[in-house]
């Protein structure tokens, strides 16, 4: 497994694809990005599993 492996997720606001970097030395993770094309914030949960990632989530800032 690398340390930093690209994401791919769907804006919740505009549904464009969001790339995202994220560390998998961190283990789970929660932060907010701003969306390249509607600028609007996005909070992104990122889960792992012994495997790698598990599961990438992004839901509109709360």
């Amino acid at each position: 497994m690398n340390i930093v492996e690209r994401v791919s997720v769907a804006c919740p606001y505009c549904g464009e694809l969001m790339e995202l970097q994220v560390d998998c030395s961190e283990g789970d993770q929660e932060f907010q990005e701003d969306c390249p094309v509607c600028c609007k914030p996005v909070t992104v949960s990122v889960a792992f599993s012994d495997k790698g990632i598990s599961s990438v989530e992004a839901r509109p800032e709360e």
